[in-house]
């Protein structure tokens, strides 16, 4: 069931919005070669809770850490801890918060210090694809239209789609219907309706869309190790079109 928001309740998940943006503009400032993600994990948790909010994702189905850090060839839900980044890397951010029981839900990729040339298209074509999806976030849309846009615009440079993992509606919940691929035919799913929110968050891989996950049971990776990157927004569908949440 597609829960649709109240003009209230989009006003409230667009607190919990800035407080993710914030979280994810702190974190950027400290991306450097040296730092490892448990102390970005820890950076984050402190920048959350001084704004009044909660983790969503610690203790999440068991989640151990306030955010995903995926390093590289890691698609998502990467457990932070002792790694060290090096110049060369990227990392995928992905956080949650919960601000007076609503839910803001967004993802960066980072490049640490200098990246390649292929990093640095894969960064620009998944962010840029966000945007493609986003625009096709209007009334009486279909779902799908937003799938497709991602997909082909991911497609037409060379790179893959993650299929393994999905958007999803987001609001008193971290996850609610539907889920939003990033993939797909248009004209497919449910219209498109003043109230829906919707976390669209493309996972864009430089190989094979294949992923598998490791032996902790969290951290995704691609199958061929190429590296993958990750940007999400929380989009309130509205009258005047889409309204991303998530920022500052």
């Amino acid at each position: 069931m597609i829960i649709l928001k109240s003009r209230r309740e989009i006003a409230l998940m667009r607190e919990a919005g800035r407080i993710v943006a914030g979280a994810l503009a702190k974190l950027q400032e400290h991306i450097a070669p040296g730092i490892t993600t448990g102390e970005l994990d820890r950076i984050a948790e402190e920048y959350i809770r001084r704004h009044d909010a909660v983790p969503a994702f610690k203790g999440y189905h068991g989640f151990p850490a306030s955010i995903c850090a995926s390093v590289n060839e890691e698609v998502v839900h990467g457990i932070p801890g002792l790694k060290k980044l090096v110049a060369g890397d990227i990392i995928s951010i992905d956080i949650g918060v919960v601000k007076n029981g609503y839910v803001g839900d967004s993802a960066s990729t980072f490049p640490v210090g200098d990246i390649d040339s292929g990093k640095k298209q894969l960064l620009a074509a998944t962010q840029a694809a966000l945007q493609e999806g986003i625009k096709k976030a209007v009334v009486g849309n279909r779902l799908t239209d937003i799938s497709h846009a991602i997909q082909a615009f991911v497609e037409a440079r060379g790179f893959s789609v993650v299929r393994d993992y999905v958007g999803h509606g987001v609001g008193r919940a971290m996850h609610e219907d539907p889920q939003v691929p990033n993939f797909g035919p248009p004209g497919y799913g449910p219209r498109l309706r003043v109230g829906m929110v919707l976390a669209i968050e493309p996972m864009v891989n430089a190989g094979t869309h294949e992923v598998y996950t490791l032996p902790n049971r969290w951290t995704v990776v691609t199958r061929d190790g190429q590296p993958s990157a990750h940007f999400e927004h929380t989009v309130a569908i509205t009258e005047n079109g889409p309204e991303i949440l998530t920022l500052l």
